[in-house]
């Protein structure tokens, strides 16, 4: 049953996996034999179903708690009813207006991505999260600074007006000479562009033989721009909201997970990696607790999806982390939407 697709299970072993799940999803609380015999339609004796039930925990698919003897869906189960079960609500008509309301024109686009990731923690209950492309700097004047033998100092300014600096290792025995020629070639050749097209740029200029500068000065040139091509800081950014959703008082039964979770947060770094395998989905993409290794110990789920520049090009991601017990139905078409908000805005 695990393997196969849902159509495998019988007709009575759905509709008593739907309703575990579903109830489990409202309430997070174990469901009982009892319960699920109340349920309209279904029929059948609270001794059937606890042989149902009993059948569905030894595929995998639910689990009984120490405390109860009612049954919780595992991790397993949850994916199971995402990917074949799930009836997807699509966002009401207040819920789209209350998104696109914090995608205006208005400001950076950093400020609006903030502002929808709020919206849209609010809106599902759960922590916002956002991926905001870190934007080229287009530059405006390269230099070299000697700061000992073998070390110096690549300085880059902004048509912004910013200056960033990064340390390099100097080739041994560089002149004064070939550390001016080449901050003025930098200048000259790649001023007005980002560093991704001066990159392109001076690739082409080396493999025709057309850089008009000496050897030393060539591979200054090609160390100061990988100063920045492996800076860590150029990771996007990551923006987190809402984390008080994460301790609302069903959660609080469980202290030491919700901690757990938060401190999970914090590795800022670990979560812009895993929203990283996003981008590639055409919709929204779910990871449920252990499916990801970050979230093994708090048994948390992430939905995210990719949103695009004008170009097509996805240059971010949008999502939500929560509980395994969060509302799929709901939240998922509402992080579609809100990722499509953001490329319909970005066009």
């Amino acid at each position: 049953m695990t393997s196969g697709p849902i159509t495998e299970m019988t007709t009575r072993a759905q509709d008593i996996f739907r309703i575990v799940v579903e109830s489990y999803i409202d309430n997070g609380a174990p469901v009982g034999s009892r319960t699920i015999s109340k349920a309209p339609g279904l029929e059948l004796s609270p001794a059937s179903i606890r042989n149902v039930m009993q059948d569905l925990e030894e595929f995998g698919l639910l689990a009984a708690p120490h405390t109860s003897a009612g049954r919780i869906p595992t991790e397993l189960g949850l994916r199971l009813f995402v990917d074949g079960m799930m009836q997807a609500a699509e966002p009401s008509q207040e819920e789209r207006d209350a998104i696109e309301s914090q995608i205006t024109e208005s400001g950076p686009i950093e400020d609006a991505l903030a502002a929808t990731t709020m919206i849209l923690s609010g809106l599902s209950a759960c922590a916002g999260l956002v991926l905001v492309p870190k934007r080229e700097p287009v530059l405006k004047q390269f230099s070299f600074i000697k700061l000992s033998e073998g070390q110096g100092l690549a300085i880059l300014v902004s048509q912004a007006g910013g200056v960033e600096n990064r340390v390099l290792d100097l080739p041994i025995g560089i002149s004064e000479s070939a550390l001016v020629e080449a901050s003025n070639y930098l200048t000259a050749q790649f001023g007005g562009m980002t560093l991704s097209q001066a990159l392109g740029r001076l690739d082409n200029e080396i493999q025709a033989g057309r850089l008009a500068i000496d050897k030393a000065s060539e591979d200054l040139v090609k160390r100061g721009f990988a100063t920045w091509t492996q800076d860590p800081t150029e990771r996007p950014v990551l923006i987190v909201r809402g984390q008080a959703n994460l301790l609302e008082d069903s959660a609080l039964a469980d202290l030491d997970r919700v901690r757990q979770l938060l401190d999970e947060l914090e590795g800022k770094q670990e979560i812009s990696r895993l929203l990283d395998n996003a981008r590639d989905a055409e919709a929204a993409k779910i990871f449920i607790g252990a499916e990801n290794k970050l979230f093994s110990l708090s048994g948390s789920s992430v939905i995210a999806a990719p949103y695009k520049d004008g170009d097509g090009q996805v240059v971010g991601v949008v999502g939500v982390i929560g509980p395994t017990r969060l509302n799929y139905a709901r939240v998922v078409p509402m992080v579609d939407f809100t990722a499509q908000s953001l490329s319909r805005f970005l066009k």
